[in-house]
C-alpha cells in the first residue's frame, strides 16, 4: 500500500511539472499538483522515500510516523488542500527531527550529525512555508531549505557508505565546515526579507557552497575507485559522478541568480533532477533489496534511463525546454520499468 501511494505521488509530481509547461494530458486533474510541484516532489514523494528508508533502519515510533505523515501530506497536496498538507508535512519533518535526535543517542557519528542537520533544514523550510500560508508562499529561501535537506541527506549517506575509505586528515573537517556553512546560508535565506531571491547574499553563498560540496564529494567519494570495476560498482560510480557534476552546475546557477542571471530553472532542476534523481538511480539497486525486500538482477539496461535522464536535462536547459521536460518524465518511466524488469528477471532466475 505504501509503495503504491509513493508511486502515485511521483506520477502526480511529474504530471504537475509537465503542466507547468502546458504539457499535461489532464490539466484539470493535475492543476493542484502543478501549483505545489516542489512541495509535492520534495516533501511528499522524496520525504516519504527517505522516511521509509529511515524507518526500516531505526524502527522507532517517530521514524515510522514521519513517512506516513509525508505520504498523507503529499496525497493531500494532490487533492488541492495545500494548507492542511503543509501542516502534515511540517508534522512529518518534526517527527523526522525527533527520530534523528533519538538516533544520535544511539550512535555518535559524524554522518548522524549531518543527517540530523538535513532533517532540521526540511523542518525549517516546512515551518516557513506553513507560516507564509501555503501554497503561494514558496520562495527561494524555502526552496534552499528543502534542497539542503536532500543534498545533506545524500552527502551524509555517501560519507557513511565510504567511512572506511582513507582520506586526507583535513577532508572531514572541511566537509563539516561546508555543511555548517550551508545550514547557515539556509537560515540567512529564510530570515532575509523576501528569501534568497534577487541580489540576496544568501543565494550567492548557498550556490557557492553547493559547488564546493560537489567538488568535495566528487574528489572524496569511492566512485573514483569503483569506476574501474565492472558491473554494478561501475554503474553506481557513473551515476554518482554525473550527479556531482549536476550539483556543481546547480550551485553555479543558484549563485548566478543572486547576480541577476535568469538561471532559476537550471538551478532548481540541475539539483532536483540531475543530482537527486541520479543519486536515486545510483542507489536503487542497493537500497530496494535492503528496504523493500525487492531483489534486482542488475544489467546494462540500467544505463538507459540514466543516460536519458542526463541527456534530456541537457536538452531541457540548452535546446528545447518542453521536449526536455517530456523526456525527463520518460526517463523516470523507463527507470521504473527497468527496475520492474530486473525484479522479474531475478525472481525467474532464483525461484
Amino acid at each position: 500500500m505504501a509503495a503504491a501511494a509513493v508511486a502515485l505521488l511521483l506520477v502526480f509530481g511529474v504530471l504537475g511539472g509537465l503542466q507547468r509547461a502546458g504539457l499535461a494530458p489532464w490539466p484539470a486533474l493535475t492543476a493542484p499538483s502543478a501549483l505545489v510541484h516542489a512541495a509535492l516532489m520534495i516533501g511528499g514523494w522524496l520525504g516519504s522515500v527517505i522516511g521509509l528508508e529511515r524507518a526500516v533502519a531505526l524502527k522507532t515510533r517517530s521514524a515510522r510516523v514521519a513517512p506516513l505523515l509525508a505520504l498523507l501530506g503529499g496525497l493531500t497536496l494532490v487533492l488541492g488542500q495545500s494548507l492542511p498538507a503543509a501542516a502534515l508535512l511540517w508534522a512529518a519533518s518534526s517527527a523526522f527531527v525527533i527520530a534523528h535526535a533519538q538516533l544520535w543517542q544511539r550512535q555518535r557519528a559524524v554522518h548522524i550529525v549531518v543527517l540530523g542537520l538535513a532533517a532540521l533544514c526540511w523542518w525549517l523550510g516546512n515551518t516557513a512555508w506553513l507560516l507564509r500560508g501555503a501554497p503561494g508562499g514558496v520562495n527561494d529561501g524555502i526552496l534552499a531549505a528543502w534542497f539542503a535537506f536532500l543534498v545533506l541527506t545524500i552527502a551524509a549517506e555517501r560519507l557513511e557508505m565510504t567511512r572506511l575509505l582513507r582520506r586526507h586528515r583535513a577532508a572531514q573537517p572541511l566537509f563539516l565546515a561546508l555543511v555548517a556553512a550551508l545550514v547557515a546560508a539556509v537560515l540567512l535565506g529564510l530570515f532575509t526579507p523576501g528569501g534568497a531571491t534577487g541580489a540576496r547574499p544568501s543565494a550567492l553563498l548557498f550556490g557557492a557552497l553547493l559547488l564546493a560540496l560537489a567538488l568535495w564529494l566528487a574528489t572524496q567519494d569511492v566512485a573514483r575507485i569503483t569506476i574501474g570495476q565492472p558491473g554494478l560498482p561501475r554503474y553506481m560510480a557513473v551515476a554518482l559522478w554525473a550527479g556531482y557534476g549536476w550539483l556543481a552546475v546547480g550551485g553555479v546557477a543558484w549563485a548566478s541568480m543572486a547576480l541577476g542571471a535568469p538561471w532559476r530553472d537550471a538551478a532548481l532542476h540541475a539539483i532536483g533532477l540531475g543530482f537527486v534523481l541520479s543519486m536515486v538511480m545510483a542507489h536503487a539497486p542497493v537500497i530496494l533489496p535492503a528496504v523493500a525486500g525487492v531483489k534486482l538482477l542488475f544489467g546494462p539496461a540500467f544505463y538507459a534511463p540514466l543516460a536519458l535522464l542526463h541527456g534530456s536535462l541537457l536538452l531541457r536547459l540548452l535546446v528545447d525546454r518542453p521536449l526536455g521536460m517530456l523526456l525527463n518524465g520518460a526517463a523516470l518511466v523507463l527507470f521504473a520499468l527497468t527496475v520492474l524488469g530486473a525484479a522479474l528477471l531475478w525472481r525467474r532466475r532464483h525461484c
